[in-house]
């Protein structure tokens, strides 16, 4: 479960390192990419990116993005234990942004946040950076629009889908340049999983206009 979670977060990382001059994360020389404000510009002209009607400022959860997601909707997720946080950073785990992990003890389940500030910093933010990740066809070789979370667009993404397999991978824009991302991990089937990755999104996007 850890692994799989882990995974995301460098999925959520790719468009940064993509756009930043790198097609590789093997040993090597890296091969020459577009620069970071170029390709970001390419990407926000992307006609099939959705836009962001009402920005959300998500600085508050910079520094605690277990507190993205109510404790309430955690424990009727059946999330008991704390979250775990990473902050953002610059290893390959780090670089897409602060994030919280739970799980259920013994079951395989879990699930994560990724709140994408690091991606934004790197001119690889907003649903605009998956988009990029996907029509490099490198890493994110699946994506699909969903529906909207709370008005704001939202987008199934990943490696593969895993959605019938109990894997729901979204991103959910809360401004051109930002984004942020859940995973859930360990359910049974696409209904379940993305129903638990969208409860987690309608949560965050609550908490971010509370905020």
């Amino acid at each position: 479960m850890r692994s799989k979670l882990i995974v995301l977060a460098v999925f959520v990382a790719v468009p940064a390192a993509l756009l930043a001059g790198c097609t590789s994360t093997t040993g090597g020389a890296a091969s020459p990419a577009p620069s970071a404000s170029a390709a970001a510009g390419t990407s926000s002209a992307d006609p099939d990116v959705p836009k962001v009607a009402h920005p959300l400022d998500a600085g508050k959860y910079a520094t605690d993005p277990c507190g993205l997601v109510p404790k309430d909707l955690l424990a009727t997720l059946r999330y008991t234990d704390a979250g775990e946080p990473h902050q953002a950073g610059d290893t390959p785990l780090t670089k897409a942004g602060p994030s919280c992990a739970w799980k259920i003890q013994g079951e395989g389940i879990g699930a994560q946040v990724i709140l994408g500030t690091g991606n934004r910093d790197n001119g690889a933010g907003g649903l605009a950076g998956q988009y990029a990740a996907y029509r490099s066809g490198k890493v994110v070789r699946f994506l699909e629009r969903a529906p909207d979370v709370e008005g704001y667009p939202a987008i199934y993404f990943d490696a593969a889908d895993e959605r019938s397999m109990g894997t729901c991978t979204m991103a959910v824009g809360i401004a051109d340049d930002l984004s942020f991302s859940v995973q859930a991990q360990g359910y049974q089937g696409q209904d379940d999983s993305c129903g638990t990755a969208t409860q987690l999104s309608a949560a965050v996007i609550k908490t971010l206009q509370g905020a």
